[in-house]
């Protein structure tokens, strides 16, 4: 079995942006702003929640799976990568998170 991933998926919106939003919900996404995009993938994140603490399984993968779609194509609504996210993820795991995070102030 072949192993999808991010990178796959982005390659798969890149696609259907160019598509129609007749053919496409992908492009009817675009096509609306990245505000629409971002309120999309904000819903997905709650969904995503709520099947975690309600401990359903079934739901929480299929939530799962819409949050990261959804935040694929946020991030083609404002011109970024995939590659550009997974660097700063690595860049990160290179010190422990409680440095990485007083790193930044946070």
């Amino acid at each position: 079995m072949s192993r999808f991933s991010l990178e796959d998926l982005a390659a798969i919106v890149a696609a259907r942006a160019g598509s129609t939003a007749e053919q496409s919900y992908t492009k009817s996404l675009l096509e609306a702003g990245p505000g629409r995009a971002a309120k999309k993938f904000g819903e997905e994140a709650v969904e995503t929640v709520i099947a975690a603490i309600d401990n359903d399984r079934t739901a929480l993968i299929k939530e799962s799976a819409d949050v990261l779609y959804h935040l694929i194509v946020l991030l083609t609504a404002r011109n970024i990568s995939v590659d550009e996210v997974m660097a700063e993820l690595k860049d990160r795991t290179s010190q422990s998170g409680h440095a990485e995070k007083a790193a930044r102030g946070a």
